[in-house]
């Protein structure tokens, strides 16, 4: 099957959906639809290669896919931005757009938590500033030009970042391997946060423009009726999704801190909506979520999914139990 995911790379490239040209689908009734016809236009019907993505294998089987390629970048460079706040990145998110545009390739927003705990459980990973920032981004641009194009473009916007005060500290990659060490900052918050103890996550999707208030309001709501439990933040900021995890607190064990798992994601899936976002970003409904997105849908929403189910599945053959 195919999710609707995204990754660090979705600025520049786009995700699943986006990437997906064609499709080759076995149905429910034994019958294979042949729509490998890789077109970037195709107006003569029901999309039903969007109709699949993301489906979750309960409307048919994808036994084969066209995707839209891209030329390798013949170079990269990464830099780590220290700031104070959500506010900062988004303000520094519009600038990088607006200055490297196609070639922003990544933007990832991380707490000070998430780092925190990657330096506590990785110890030849560190932070390479003096302090320490309660935010940090971590930019990538990629281009067909040369590094040291990529570098001069990278610095010129970390110049601007720093005078406008969009950020207060800047470490820019002059190396492939300075870039990588960045980026395993980044790749190693989820198993730090696992080695930390259970959490419970969140895989959601925000309008970008009302991340900062979500996250705001959304800790508020958590510490007055969970004090003392820990968010671990931090995601693609420039496709507006964020993994929003939550640790038990200090010496907490972590069954007492699951056993409140149902009323930790009632309040983040209600401020969720509240913002206009998604309970589910890239993982999908599957069994869990399935009862719980009856809370945020409207009946029509369900009642036109539910026809679809029916209408491609009467026997409800493919993956029972999911999604609706």
């Amino acid at each position: 099957m195919l999710f609707r995911s995204g990754g660090t790379a979705v600025l520049r490239y786009g995700n699943t959906r986006e990437l997906t040209l064609g499709l080759e689908v076995v149905n429910a009734q034994g019958e294979v639809w042949h729509g490998l016809r890789g077109l970037r236009k195709d107006n003569t019907g029901y999309d039903l290669r969007d109709l699949f993505i993301g489906s979750e294998g309960t409307l048919g089987i994808i036994t084969a896919a066209v995707l839209k390629l891209f030329a390798q970048p013949t170079a990269r460079t990464t830099a780590l931005f220290g700031l104070d706040s959500v506010n900062q990145a988004l303000a520094l998110l519009s600038l990088a757009r607006e200055r490297c545009d196609a070639r922003l390739t990544g933007f990832e927003l991380m707490s000070d938590f998430c780092l925190q705990l990657v330096e506590r459980h990785f110890s030849t990973l560190r932070l390479p500033f003096a302090q320490r920032y309660p935010q940090y981004v971590l930019m990538e641009l990629s281009t067909t030009e040369s590094a040291s194009d990529a570098i001069a473009l990278l610095e010129s916007v970390a110049e601007h970042a720093l005078e406008k005060a969009m950020a207060h500290d800047v470490v820019v990659a002059t190396s492939l391997a300075q870039a990588q060490t960045l980026w395993s900052l980044r790749e190693h918050i989820s198993e730090a946060q696992a080695a930390e103890g259970k959490n419970i996550k969140h895989d959601i999707a925000l309008p970008i423009s009302d991340i900062a208030s979500f996250i705001s309001a959304t800790d508020g709501a958590l510490q007055q009726a969970f004090p003392g439990c820990r968010m671990v933040t931090f995601g693609h900021l420039g496709d507006g999704n964020l993994h929003y995890n939550v640790s038990a607190p200090v010496g907490q064990s972590d069954e007492l801190f699951l056993h409140e798992q149902a009323a930790i994601n009632l309040i983040v899936h209600d401020q969720v909506h509240r913002f206009g976002g998604s309970i589910s970003a890239e993982h999908g409904l599957g069994a869990l979520k399935r009862d719980e997105i009856l809370r945020y849908k409207s009946g029509t929403e369900m009642a036109m999914m539910s026809a679809i189910k029916r209408a491609l599945d009467p026997l409800n053959l493919m993956n029972p139990g999911k999604v609706v």
